[in-house]
C-alpha cells in the first residue's frame, strides 16, 4: 500500500518478538500473564498471543471487554476502577465471561448490591507510590471495609490485591526502576502475607511495563499485566526498557515544506496523529519523536538533536542539521518514532504492517 498520509506502520516481526519474549519471561517466573490490551486494541494482534498460548487479558473498559468478549477472551480483567454507570454493559458480559473488576472504595460495592445480574471477581486496587487511584497498602481499615462489603454479596468473589507502579514511567535509570518494583513487592508482600490467613487463595497482581521488563524479580507475584511493551516507545528507551530497535511502531509522515533558513522540514503529522507526549532532549527542549529518513536507499536514525521539536494539530516540525536538510526533499517520506506509541495508535485507529498487511482497531474506548 502506497503511504500518502501519516500513516502508523508497525514492524510484525519485531512485535512478535516483543510478545515472545514477555511471554516466556511469564513463564520462567511461574507467573499468570494477563497482558493488558489497551495500547493495541487490535483483534488481530490479538490473536498473535493467542496464538502463543495467553488465554486472560486486561482490558481499560466495559466497551473494550466486550470487544475482546467477542472474538473469543472470556477471562478479563477490566483495570479501571469500576465505572458504575457501566453496570449494565458488565451484565451483559458476566453471562458467557469470568469478569473481574477493580475498585478502591465501598460506594462501588454497594451499588453492585442490587445490580449484579452474575457473578464477578474483585481486585481492590493497592496504590504503592503511583498515587492516582488506589489505597495505600497500611490503609487496613479501608481495606478491611470493602471486604466486608465485598462478603455480604455472593455474586462477589474477593481475588486479591492489584496495582500499577506507573511512576516508573518517570523514572531515570534502570536501577530506578528496580527500586520502585523492590519497594512495590515488599508493601504487597506485606499485604499478603496480612490477609492471607483469612483468604488464602488471594492473588497479588502487578503490571508496569518498564518493571516486566527490566526486573527479574517477582517474588510473591502471582500475574503480570503489562501493555505497553507490545510496541515499547521513546518513554520505554529513554527508562533503559527496551532498545531502539526493539520499538516496533513508526509514525510515517510526507514531507510538504521545507524552510532553509531555520533547518526546518515541515511534515504532514501532528498532535492529531501523535499527541502532545513529549521528552526533554539532552539540549533541555521537547523531544517528540526521533528522526529515521532514507538516504541511497539506506535507513539511517538521526541523532537525538535532530528530532520533531514542535507538534500543532496537523504539522510536525522536524529539527535537522544542514547535511541533513539537503538530503530530505519534497514529498519524501519520513519515519518517526513516537515518544508514547499508546496515545499514537489511539489517535491513528488503524496500523500498516510491514508486511503490507492493514489492522484495524477497536472503534469505540
Amino acid at each position: 500500500m502506497k503511504i500518502v498520509r501519516p500513516t502508523l506502520v508497525l514492524n510484525k516481526t519485531v512485535c512478535q518478538q516483543n510478545i515472545e519474549l514477555m511471554v516466556e519471561k511469564a513463564k520462567r517466573h511461574h507467573l499468570r500473564f494477563r497482558p493488558h490490551f489497551k495500547t493495541h486494541q487490535s483483534l488481530e494482534i490479538g490473536h498473535w498471543f493467542r496464538n502463543l498460548g495467553v488465554k486472560h487479558i486486561t482490558v481499560s473498559s466495559v466497551s473494550m471487554a466486550a470487544f475482546f468478549a467477542k472474538d473469543g477472551w472470556n477471562d478479563i480483567t477490566i483495570a479501571m476502577p469500576f465505572n458504575i454507570h457501566e453496570t449494565e454493559g458488565l451484565n451483559e458480559l458476566l453471562t458467557d465471561n469470568n469478569i473481574n473488576i477493580i475498585v478502591d472504595n465501598t460506594l462501588t460495592i454497594e451499588h453492585l448490591k442490587e445490580k449484579l445480574t452474575g457473578e464477578i471477581g474483585l481486585f481492590i486496587k493497592i496504590s504503592t507510590g503511583y498515587n492516582r487511584s488506589g489505597i495505600s497498602s497500611i490503609s487496613h481499615n479501608r481495606i478491611d471495609s470493602i471486604l466486608e462489603a465485598a462478603e455480604k454479596n455472593k455474586k462477589i468473589s474477593f481475588k486479591g490485591f492489584i496495582t500499577h507502579s506507573g511512576h516508573t514511567y518517570s523514572a531515570g535509570s534502570r536501577n530506578e526502576v528496580q527500586n520502585i518494583q523492590f519497594d512495590t513487592l515488599q508493601k504487597m508482600d506485606q499485604l499478603k502475607k496480612t490477609y492471607l490467613k483469612r483468604y488464602p487463595n488471594l492473588e497479588i497482581s502487578i503490571g508496569d511495563t518498564p518493571s516486566c521488563s527490566i526486573t527479574e524479580n517477582f517474588r510473591g507475584v502471582d500475574e503480570i499485566r503489562p501493555g505497553n511493551f507490545v510496541f515499547y516507545d521513546l518513554v520505554q528507551h529513554s527508562i533503559g526498557a527496551c532498545n531502539i530497535d526493539d520499538i516496533a511502531v513508526r509514525m510515517h509522515c510526507p514531507v510538504v515544506s521545507k524552510q532553509p533558513a531555520r533547518n526546518e522540514i515541515i511534515v504532514y503529522g501532528g498532535a492529531i496523529h501523535f499527541s502532545k507526549d513529549w521528552l526533554q532532549n539532552i539540549d533541555g527542549k521537547p523531544l517528540y519523536g526521533r528522526i529515521i529518513i532514507t538516504h541511497n536507499n539506506e535507513r539511517i536514525l538521526l541523532g537525538p538533536l535532530s528530532c520533531l521539536i514542535s507538534l500543532s494539530q496537523e504539522h510536525g516540525i522536524l529539527k535537522v542539521t544542514s547535511k541533513e536538510f539537503k538530503q530530505i526533499n519534497m514529498g519524501d517520506i519520513v519515519e518517526i518514532i513516537p515518544v508514547h506509541s499508546c496515545l499514537t495508535a489511539q489517535s491513528m485507529g488503524k496500523y500498516l504492517t510491514t508486511k503490507g498487511e492493514e489492522i484495524e482497531m477497536m472503534k469505540c474506548y
